[in-house]
C-alpha cells in the first residue's frame, strides 16, 4: 500500500491521546473513526475534541471553517466492525496493559481489511509484546505521539524484529503527512527516546516527594527556576495523567519485584488516585485546574500563595 492509498484512519481508545491523534489526522485531511469499548466515553471525547479545535482557532492555528471541516471528518463509533470497515491505518491508544492491547489487536484483526497497517501509541511497552496478537506482524509497529500532538509534534516510530521495511516507509510518510517530526528507532527500547529522558526526570521528582525531601511545589519551582520552563515535573505528570503514570510504574514494579523504588513510587501515586486526583482531566492532581498554582505570577519566586488555585496537599 502506498501513502496515497491511506485515506481512513481508525483510532482505538477515546482517551486524551486518542482524542488528539484523531483531531490531528482529521486536520490533515483524513477521515477518522474514533472507537471506544465504552460507548459513554465517545460523547465526552467529542466534547474534548471540539474544545481542542476551538482553542486552536483562538490561537490562530486554524480558521473556524477549517476547524468545522476537521470535526466533520471524525465519526465516533461504538460498533467495532463498523469502525473498522475499509480503514487503512489503525492507531491504538488503550491503557498500558500488554494483555489488553493484545486482545484489542486480535479483535480488530478480525474486523479490519487485510491491507490495514496497525500501530500502537504505547509509551512504555514495545510492539513485540503483542505483535503476534495483531495477526499481521509485518504490518505493525509503534507510532508514539506526544501531547499536545499539534504542539509537541514529534512522533517515535519503532519497529519490532518482524516489521517490514514497507511498513516503516509508509509510517514515515504518514507521519510527515500529519505534520509530525519522525524519530526513527533502530531497535526496540522501553520508553522510546523522549519518554526515556522524561521518565528519569519524573522518577527523580517522585522520589524526592515520596521520601519527604521537598514539597511538590518546591521541586517544581527548582526545575522551573533553573531551566526557565513554564511547568515543572509534577505539572507535567498532571498533564500525562496520574492513572497513566501509575499504570506504567505499577506494571514494572510487578515485573521487577526487587525494584523497591518503583514499588514506592507506585504506592505514592496510588494515594492520589484513591482520592480521584487524576490530573488535568479530573480537574485535580498535584495541582488544581484550570488555573494551577504553577501558572500564577510569582510562583517560582515564592511570592505567590502556592495553594491559591486549590489544595496541593499530599493525600493522607
Amino acid at each position: 500500500m502506498d501513502i496515497d492509498d491511506v485515506r481512513r484512519v481508525l483510532v482505538v481508545g477515546a482517551g486524551t491521546m486518542g482524542q488528539q491523534i484523531a483531531l490531528q489526522c482529521a486536520m490533515h485531511g483524513y477521515d477518522v473513526r474514533l472507537y471506544d469499548v465504552d460507548s459513554e466515553a465517545l460523547p465526552v471525547a467529542m466534547g474534548w475534541i471540539e474544545r481542542y479545535a476551538m482553542r486552536l482557532t483562538e490561537e490562530n492555528r486554524l480558521t473556524r471553517e477549517q476547524a468545522d471541516t476537521a470535526l466533520a471528518r471524525i465519526s465516533p463509533l461504538a460498533d467495532p466492525e463498523e469502525a473498522a470497515s475499509e480503514v487503512d491505518l489503525l492507531s491504538e491508544s488503550v491503557p498500558e496493559d500488554p494483555k489488553l492491547k493484545g486482545r484489542v489487536f486480535a479483535q480488530f484483526n478480525q474486523c479490519c481489511p487485510a491491507r490495514t497497517i496497525f500501530t500502537t501509541n504505547t509509551s512504555s511497552l514495545v510492539p513485540s509484546m503483542f505483535a503476534r496478537d495483531t495477526g499481521r506482524p509485518a504490518q505493525f509497529a509503534a507510532l508514539h505521539f506526544h501531547p499536545d500532538v499539534w504542539q509537541s509534534n514529534v512522533v517515535d516510530i519503532m519497529p519490532h524484529p518482524g516489521t517490514s521495511s514497507e511498513t516503516m516507509d509508509l509510517l514515515l510518510a504518514f507521519a510527515k503527512r500529519i505534520g509530525q517530526i519522525s524519530i526513527l528507532l533502530a531497535k526496540e527500547h522501553n520508553g522510546y527516546v523522549f519518554n526515556s529522558l522524561l521518565g528519569a526526570l519524573n522518577g527523580a521528582a517522585i522520589e524526592l516527594a515520596a521520601s519527604g525531601i521537598a514539597a511538590v511545589e518546591d521541586i517544581d519551582r527548582a526545575w522551573m527556576g533553573i531551566m526557565g520552563t513554564p511547568v515543572g515535573p509534577f505539572g507535567i505528570i498532571d498533564h500525562i495523567g496520574l492513572q497513566t503514570l501509575w499504570s506504567i510504574t505499577d506494571y514494572w514494579a510487578k515485573k521487577l519485584p526487587l525494584d523497591r523504588t518503583r514499588r514506592r513510587h507506585a504506592a505514592y501515586l496510588k494515594r492520589y488516585l484513591d482520592e480521584g486526583r487524576l490530573g488535568v482531566k479530573s480537574g485535580r492532581g498535584f495541582y488544581t485546574y484550570p488555573d494551577p498554582a504553577f501558572a500564577q505570577p510569582g510562583f517560582v519566586s515564592g511570592e505567590a500563595d502556592p495553594t491559591a488555585s486549590g489544595d496541593q496537599s499530599d493525600p493522607a
